[in-house]
């Protein structure tokens, strides 16, 4: 069952943050539209440095965001949008796969957050649903889980000192 998030209701990000967004050049409709309302939801939030990647696929997550916490210091999270169609061989998977596995390792690491929206589906028209003009629209929830998170943390921060 779909729900849609009260963006009013996720916490303000005083003193602004810095997001990196991840995006694969697949089916630039769909991620674009995912792109729009994942900015649109971090800049209601009080997000004030969003940096905008366009990789050639989801399989250079890992590594673009590997690179980016590198190059960027103070990066506050990074969210990766993308679409990865299932064919008839087993590149699905591998693909998958290894962005999922790969984002999580970078994570840890690094200790930044990493919010995946790849969507692995079967048939176009399900990303293009997850995608719609609504307030279902999975950048939505990426945007949410990012400021959530970012909130989290420095509330965590906060505490420890």
């Amino acid at each position: 069952m779909q729900q849609a998030i009260d963006i009013d209701a996720l916490p303000e990000l005083a003193g602004g943050a810095s997001v990196a967004i991840l995006c694969s050049k697949w089916y630039p409709e769909i991620v674009g539209s995912l792109h729009a309302k994942c900015v649109a939801v971090l800049r209601a939030r009080g997000v004030d440095r969003i940096a905008t990647h366009t990789l050639p696929g989801s399989l250079e997550f890992p590594y673009a965001a590997c690179e980016i916490v590198a190059h960027e210091p103070g990066i506050d999270a990074i969210i990766c949008l993308g679409v990865v169609l299932k064919g008839d061989t087993y590149h699905f998977e591998m693909i998958v796969d290894e962005c999922v596995r790969g984002l999580g390792e970078v994570s840890r690491r690094s200790r930044v957050p990493i919010l995946n929206e790849v969507l692995p589906v079967t048939a176009l028209v399900d990303a293009q649903l997850r995608a719609a003009d609504d307030e279902f629209n999975k950048g939505i929830e990426a945007a949410a889980a990012a400021i959530e998170m970012i909130h989290w943390r420095r509330r965590l921060a906060d505490r420890a000192t």
